[in-house]
């Protein structure tokens, strides 16, 4: 079931590279205690018990008369009670480079590999350990800088998304096989398989993986970090919201029209989500060609933004405002949520009418279209901003949700196995051969199992785990 790996013993230094107040290497493999224990000085890790740790030296079995190379602590998990499924040692040594270096120089010398990149999850998920779906959350884990987020892997990581998907591809399975069991008396004219009963699952199954794909947008915009783009015209207080977001002084500020022209972008977490926040180039005529090529990636901005805040002051003019709507309005996924900003709400007067602008910008767009009073110089109206920003993140939605899709190798085979499953709807309606269905029902079934890794190929574990870090 599991793709076999060679026996060589590995070690990794798996904390972050540099100084620190200390470093852990870790040892995966079937000599694991065996190498450490010819570098060891202390209670030999062969008679200890597992899942413990001993305090010790690490010594140069060749130089046994220098002086020891560092006092450090051992942690031993015997297999098959270990992450990898293998013995595992865990030494934790000062974070001197140099020590961390000689530690592995002299583990290789004495036996050991230096393991490949995500090679002890590769072992962990060989061993059974870990499905390919937990394996990749495990990354997801490590990299994850949000509350958000790491619930999201947490919740992976502990197979609540696989055990998902295997009930889906379980229920698969029993039909298919009454499928198959057709064909083997196909000459008698017999039913198995109750096509009504077929249906009525792949129409289940369908919803359910529907539901998963939809997910994708939200879990890998809370996964990655919301992207949330800031658009309008020349000196409507982009930069000047940016730098508020953010609380530092991130992008220049000028009364100068067409100060930035090129996209920036910088991610600060509130309220538990990770935003991605990207200042724009400001929207107008102009036939500055650098200008112009700002203001294409405004627009390509948007395309990509789950959020985009439209900025305009309250002396707009009504058509520059119906122009800028017109420019936005193309661009704005089904599935983003526009914001508009009404900043530099001390210029409201006589001559500038909340009603009339309100009602001026409101009409361009669908409701409901939350329209915001903001000062981005002083912070008046942040707070509801803030809550509004929160309010179309997902983050909420997450919580929510019992299983929710971050990956996009998932999201890809969720939309195969889909495609799949509509044509098994197809086959049964048209009353085709049930031999055609079974193709299509195995053609599902093989999609739901690439995600948890019932069927891998070399290339793919290969694809996944490259990414990982040396030590992981």
């Amino acid at each position: 079931m599991y793709p076999t790996l060679d026996n060589d013993t590995i070690c990794a230094i798996s904390t972050p590279r540099g100084v620190g107040g200390i470093a852990v290497i870790r040892i995966s493999g079937q000599d694991a205690i065996s190498i450490t224990d010819k570098i060891w000085q202390g209670i030999p890790l062969a008679n200890a018990k597992s899942h413990t740790a001993h305090l010790g030296y690490i010594i140069d079995p060749q130089e046994p008369d220098d002086e020891p190379l560092d006092q450090c602590v051992a942690t031993l998990f015997k297999g098959p009670n270990s992450f990898t499924g293998e013995d595992v040692i865990e030494i934790s040594v000062h974070g001197s480079k140099w020590i961390q270096r000689e530690l592995i120089n002299l583990l290789i010398r004495t036996g050991c590999r230096l393991a490949e990149p995500g090679e002890f999850t590769r072992r962990a998920f060989a061993s059974g350990k870990l499905d390919l779906a937990q394996a990749e959350a495990v990354a997801d884990v490590i990299a994850s800088s949000s509350k958000s987020a790491h619930r999201l892997a947490s919740s992976q990581m502990r197979g609540a998304f696989s055990q998902h998907i295997s009930a889906l591809r379980d229920h698969l399975i029993k039909m298919a096989s009454l499928l198959e069991l057709e064909l083997d008396f196909s000459e008698e004219d017999v039913e198995f398989a109750s096509r009504e009963e077929l249906t009525e699952l792949a129409m289940t199954l369908q919803e359910k993986i529907g539901k998963l794909t939809k997910s994708f947008s939200t879990g890998h915009a809370l996964k990655d970090g919301v992207p949330v783009a800031i658009v309008g015209e020349p000196n409507v207080g982009k930069s000047t919201l940016l730098n508020q977001l953010l609380n530092d002084s991130r992008a220049i500020v000028s009364e100068i029209p067409g100060t930035t022209r090129d996209t920036i972008e910088d991610t600060i977490e509130i309220d538990n989500v990770l935003y991605r926040f990207i200042d724009t180039a400001g929207i107008r005529e102009t036939d500055d060609t650098v200008e112009n090529m700002g203001i294409q990636r405004t627009l390509a901005a948007v395309t990509k933004a789950r959020i985009i805040i439209w900025m305009i002051t309250p002396d707009a003019s009504i058509s520059a405002i119906r122009t800028i709507a017109g420019d936005i309005s193309k661009h704005i996924p089904s599935d983003s949520q526009l914001i508009i900003a009404v900043n530099k709400i001390d210029r409201f007067g006589e001559d500038f009418s909340r009603e009339e602008l309100s009602e001026a910008v409101l009409s361009l767009f669908p409701a409901p279209t939350p329209l915001l009073y903001v000062s981005a110089f002083d912070g008046t109206g942040m707070d509801t901003l803030l809550s509004t920003l929160h309010e179309y993140s997902g983050a909420d939605e997450a919580s929510e949700a019992d299983i929710m899709v971050t990956n996009a190798r998932h999201y890809e085979a969720l939309v195969h196995a889909g495609d799949s499953l509509q044509r098994v709807l197809q086959g049964i309606a048209a009353g085709i051969s049930g031999d055609f269905i079974a193709q299509d029902l195995r053609e599902t079934i093989h999609h739901l199992g690439t995600i948890t890794g019932t069927i891998t190929t070399t290339d793919l574990l290969h694809s996944i785990f490259k990414n990982f870090c040396i030590g992981k």
